[in-house]
């Protein structure tokens, strides 16, 4: 176990072991690790390279009057986006989405923030939403069916590409009176 992984192992341990003094000044279990001690979430830790975190505060995400609606008008502005936009135009879907899909499009933002050969080739996205399905026997999830043409300025590369189909499954979730989406996962 290299430096690193001991530093980040001792950290750990003094977290969760802070996390159940606050428990015994309160009288209440700690939040991440109720029933865990510490020597099993080092363990897990080592094992799976990941710490469990507590999930951040997430502000309410505005939304859509239909489960419909949300996927429809979020996969719009997915699938429409040139080089200039595209971290700007994740960074605003995430702010209207929760969960894994909030997670997902705010690290994708980050990565194509720093996509340099995505600058440079100029690429543009440009995309109509051709069909949104429930998916059967799955409540809340849907198959979005967008038609997409990829085009580049500054690269060779994407001249005479013809338009490509795609899918991607929605999972959508109420919040309050609207819906909004929890869940987005291209699949082709």
């Amino acid at each position: 176990m290299g430096a690193r992984c001991v530093a980040c192992a001792v950290a750990l341990v003094l977290a969760v072991l802070l996390d159940g003094c606050a428990a015994i000044t309160t009288g209440e279990a700690p939040a991440t690790h109720r029933a865990t001690s510490p020597s099993r979430v080092v363990a897990d830790a080592d094992r799976s390279h990941e710490v469990p975190t507590p999930a951040g505060r997430q502000r309410a995400a505005p939304g859509w009057a239909s489960p419909q609606r949300a996927v429809r008008a979020f996969a719009t502005a997915y699938v429409n986006w040139s080089a200039a936009t595209v971290s700007s135009r994740l960074r605003a879907l995430a702010r209207r989405c929760v969960g894994q899909a909030r997670a997902t499009l705010e690290l994708q933002a980050r990565e194509v923030a720093a996509d340099r050969e995505l600058r440079r080739g100029r690429i543009v996205n440009a995309g109509t939403v051709e069909a949104v399905g429930r998916l059967p026997g799955r409540a809340r999830r849907y198959a979005v069916v967008t038609r997409e043409r990829t085009t580049a300025a500054g690269d060779a590369a994407y001249r005479g590409l013809a338009p490509e189909w795609h899918v991607s499954v929605a999972t959508v979730t109420r919040a309050g009176h609207r819906w909004v989406l929890s869940g987005w996962q291209p699949e082709s």
